[in-house]
């Protein structure tokens, strides 16, 4: 990973992204957006981890989670990571989060999986607190501390871009104009889907005073598969539709065209002259 990223970087990939999960079930029937890809042996290294490590070795590429299980973490601990992480990467860091679906992964520390919405919410509340503020103060239902110094503060003014995933709810809106910088759909999100809720964001920021232009939004391209094989320069080409819906970063897993590590840096020199033809064609 660490080598594909700095392969990456040097390419001139924008942002590498890593998904997150603590510990994993036998059972993956609380997944809900269809059949779940993975097996309870599959490996996860933790992200935020890997993610210093790969700052280590690059210099432009941003340092992106997608998503991040806020919630696992304990607020304090995870603002102080992620403030050590914005320094080592000179402010490449972006933290894409959520609550998770897996109830077993709260068990395990010994957390109310029912209550991960409102963790969600407390704890970057909470580090946005810390981020900015010396001492800082803080008082929700799950986090709370008084004149407590977490110092330095991040490269990035008031802390690392935040982009929420998952679906619209009057919960995750909320925190998205309040807490937030950015969402992810869900996973399996239309373009109709997309489109319609970019708009309902950008109606929230602009009642809150906020400017929606500033809106980041980051969705996968779907795969264009021909003839059994993934098609990239097809699938590349759908990214002006999505930014016509709102979408602000497109993701492209390499797992889904690559299976040979030998051939990465080939790949990901055509991934950003693909995406470079779409800029000049107007996509964005």
């Amino acid at each position: 990973m660490v080598e594909l990223a700095r392969i990456a970087d040097e390419a001139g990939v924008h942002t590498v992204a890593f998904p997150d999960h603590v510990v994993m079930g036998s059972s993956v029937d609380e997944y809900e957006w269809g059949r779940y890809q993975h097996t309870p042996e599959t490996p996860w290294l933790e992200p935020l981890t890997l993610l210093a490590s790969i700052a280590s070795v690059t210099r432009s590429v941003r340092l992106a989670t997608s998503i991040l299980i806020a919630p696992l973490r304990p607020a304090a601990l995870l603002a102080k990571i992620a403030t050590t992480l914005d320094i080592l990467s000179q402010g490449r860091l972006e933290l894409g989060v959520g609550t998770g679906w897996q109830s077993i992964e709260f068990e395990a520390e010994g957390l109310k999986f029912a209550r991960r919405g409102r963790a969600l919410t407390d704890t970057i509340a909470a580090c946005r607190a810390l981020w900015t503020k010396s001492p800082a103060t803080f008082s929700s239902e799950t986090v709370s501390f008084v004149d407590v110094w977490c110092e330095p503060k991040p490269v990035q003014i008031g802390g690392p871009p935040i982009l929420f995933s998952g679906t619209l709810t009057k919960r995750n809106i909320d925190r998205i104009t309040n807490l937030g910088d950015g969402w992810i759909p869900i996973m399996g999100a239309t373009q109709e889907d997309i489109g319609h809720g970019v708009q309902t964001i950008r109606d929230h920021w602009l009642a809150a005073g906020r400017d929606p232009a500033r809106l980041k939004v980051r969705a996968p391209l779907p795969v264009v598969v021909f003839h059994d094989k993934p098609d990239l320069d097809a699938t590349i080409d759908l990214t002006a539709q999505w930014v016509a819906r709102g979408v602000s970063e497109v993701l492209v897993r390499i797992a889904d065209f690559v299976s040979d590590p030998d051939e990465a840096g080939k790949w990901f020199n055509r991934l950003t002259r693909c995406f470079e033809a779409q800029r000049g064609a107007g996509a964005g």
